[in-house]
């Protein structure tokens, strides 16, 4: 079965390989420059969980359809009137807390999905890129963004504090605590320069094409690496992020007392001395 015959189910997004082991993902509601509502945030957990389990699947790149944004957030109307935001007048403070966190925490399960994902994930962001588009793209592993991309944290605006991630992975993203309160406190635009001079993103293309070019090639030259060697650094990495050095030390210890006995360190290693390109195994 092809790639995209394993990913036909997706209703709000658009799935290709346009290289060996590379899946690229799109958010795919253009005509609502992206925005999710709560169908399309359940269906990228789905997604997401089915491409951490693809051993077809070695780097994944996300992007949004459309020329206007990567994603306008959350689609506000449609959440005050079926979701997240919709009043519900029949029950007490209690149960309606009860409710909304129940809520709350199913969409942080959701986004979080990208960043459970066992193989790396590269955002590339574009035009509009605010509210959710932040949290989305602090669970990616890698940002790069087009020159014509307008960011924001922009919940504030909206009358609550950011709740999807946002305010737990930005600070650990960027190396300034100030510029994230300033940029969170206020729900100012900031823009690609922006992000690149505080490390939010790694790079700047021109145009969203080059930009998705960029990361197409580096997802297909992560891809070529071994998959044992590859995800276990993502997961060392989130973890050391985490964790103190003497843990992490500890836990990158147990995880390579098994991931070292992989034949790809062999394989690896002899390609290096022949000058060949190696080839892995699926994992």
């Amino acid at each position: 079965m092809s790639f995209t015959e394993q990913y036909t189910s997706y209703q709000y997004f658009l799935t290709s390989s346009p290289a060996p082991y590379v899946a690229h993902i799109q958010i795919n509601r253009p005509a609502k420059l992206n925005a999710f509502k709560e169908a399309m945030w359940l269906e990228l957990r789905q997604l997401f969980n089915q491409l951490s389990s693809d051993p077809d699947v070695r780097a994944v790149v996300l992007s949004g359809a459309g020329d206007k944004a990567f994603t306008a957030g959350l689609d506000v109307t449609e959440a005050s009137q079926n979701g997240l935001l919709s009043p519900d007048g029949n029950l007490d403070g209690a149960r309606k807390a009860a409710r909304l966190r129940r809520h709350i925490a199913e969409f942080q399960e959701c986004i979080s999905a990208l960043e459970k994902c066992e193989k790396p994930v590269i955002a590339v962001m574009h035009g509009i890129s605010i509210g959710l588009a932040i949290d989305i793209s602090c669970c990616a592993d890698i940002r790069i963004c087009s020159a014509d991309t307008r960011f924001a944290v922009k919940e504030v605006d909206i009358g609550l504090a950011a709740d999807i991630g946002t305010l737990a992975r930005l600070p650990k993203v960027v190396g300034s605590f100030s510029w994230v309160k300033d940029i969170a406190l206020s729900a100012r635009d900031f823009g690609a320069e922006e992000a690149l001079r505080v490390g939010f993103v790694s790079a700047v293309h021109e145009s969203k094409t080059k930009a998705v070019e960029a990361a197409v090639k580096m997802a297909a030259f992560i891809a070529g690496k071994s998959p044992v060697a590859v995800q276990g650094t993502k997961e060392v990495l989130n973890h050391s992020r985490d964790h103190a050095v003497e843990e992490n030390l500890r836990y990158v210890g147990i995880w390579n007392a098994a991931a070292l006995q992989t034949n790809d360190v062999q394989a690896a290693l002899l390609s290096g001395m022949q000058k060949r390109k190696p080839t892995f195994e699926k994992l």
